[in-house]
């Protein structure tokens, strides 16, 4: 098995996380060699004996490297990406990869057009929560699905860093938005009919805090994507509703439950619950016994394994996991989203 040998450009935030990440694998798997940024002050805490320097260029032209990932700021991810390409290096971009999909495709082309893999840092796939809920949909534990609920809800507001600016790729439909869709789409693999989006500044100014998403897919399946940083009930959470029950998750940990009922209802109950709006026979409490809980299934799963499959790929053991095709179909949805957001109206996507 030939060692992939990394380098960083971008030693910032993420930057350092990936180099952490990288402790974990031997040397053997990959090897961090290099990280390059052009503020030197970033420099300072590189790892032991990881070479350091001031531009990717430099980096390219001296580090004994074979694989470079991208982890600046948005705007500058096609420029540092052709530029590894254009070494013949293998390249692995942070999200979002492009601020548009023309960029993109710019960046797919360079790749192809040297023949290194080109892929993107899409770990949350690997979110112990997502991938409990694609365990009950791609195994239809609830039966034939109707909605799928993605939720993440915080309370700190306003953004940070290079964030707050919108020509830098701030804001939440870039930073969270793009994981999210990309959850939501690797899960529900149907053409997407309509789109309808609303996406708002609640409290920044300059970029967007706040977004919904609806989308109805050819299966049948509508899937809604709701994110806010000043909701001040912090949670994550998911529901998945079927014929047969449903899928419930509360919290990033993947704690949840199948809800089943024990039988069907021929009819409403002649029972009357009294509430405080009034009379109801529909959605009184259960009678006892109706209502069934199961446990969700259990997954292993961790952002680590994205680079497995990447040390995988790079050693020609199977294809790329994030396909180019994958995430350019998430920056057409985004595209799609700032269009229904800005019109009011829905959008017809694929079919």
């Amino acid at each position: 098995m030939e060692t992939v040998k990394l380098g960083i450009v971008g030693f910032g935030f993420m930057g350092h996380c990936d180099a952490d990440m990288m402790s974990t694998f031997d040397d053997s798997e990959i090897k961090l060699v290099a990280v390059a940024d052009t503020n030197p002050e970033q420099l300072k805490d590189a790892p032991e004996g990881v070479e350091t320097y001031n531009s990717i260029e430099e980096m390219l032209e001296k580090a004994d490297i074979n694989t470079v990932m991208v982890s600046t700021p948005n705007p500058s991810h096609p420029e540092m990406v052709k530029k590894a390409a254009a070494a013949k290096k293998n390249v692995i971009c942070e999200k979002p990869a492009a601020m548009s999909v023309a960029l993109f495709d710019e960046m797919v082309a360079a790749c192809k057009d040297n023949g290194v893999l080109f892929t993107v840092h899409q770990q949350r796939r690997w979110d112990k929560d997502y991938r409990i809920m694609k365990e009950v949909y791609d195994k239809n534990m609830v039966g034939d699905m109707y909605v799928i609920k993605s939720q993440l809800y915080g309370f700190n507001g306003n953004m940070h860093d290079w964030h707050v600016y919108p020509e830098m790729g701030g804001g939440m439909l870039y930073d969270w938005g793009v994981h999210l869709i990309d959850q939501m789409l690797d899960m529900v693999k149907s053409e997407i009919v309509s789109l309808y989006a609303d996406v708002r500044n609640v409290i920044n100014e300059n970029v967007d805090d706040y977004f919904n998403i609806i989308m109805k897919f050819k299966n049948g399946v509508t899937a809604e994507i709701e994110l806010g940083t000043y909701y001040l009930t912090p949670k994550r959470a998911w529901f998945i509703g079927g014929n047969k029950g449903s899928a419930i998750i509360d919290g990033f940990n993947g704690e949840g439950k199948i809800v089943r009922t024990a039988h069907l209802l021929e009819n409403v109950p002649g029972k009357i619950t009294m509430t405080a709006a009034g009379p109801t026979r529909s959605f009184g409490p259960a009678a006892p016994g109706l209502l069934q809980e199961e446990a969700l299934p259990e997954v292993d799963v961790n952002h680590r394994n994205y680079f497995e499959h990447f040390v995988k790929a790079f050693n020609k053991e199977e294809e790329v996991i994030i396909k180019p095709e994958q995430v350019r179909r998430v920056l057409c949805v985004m595209d799609a989203v700032r269009e229904s957001a800005k019109t009011g109206k829905a959008i017809a996507f694929e079919a």
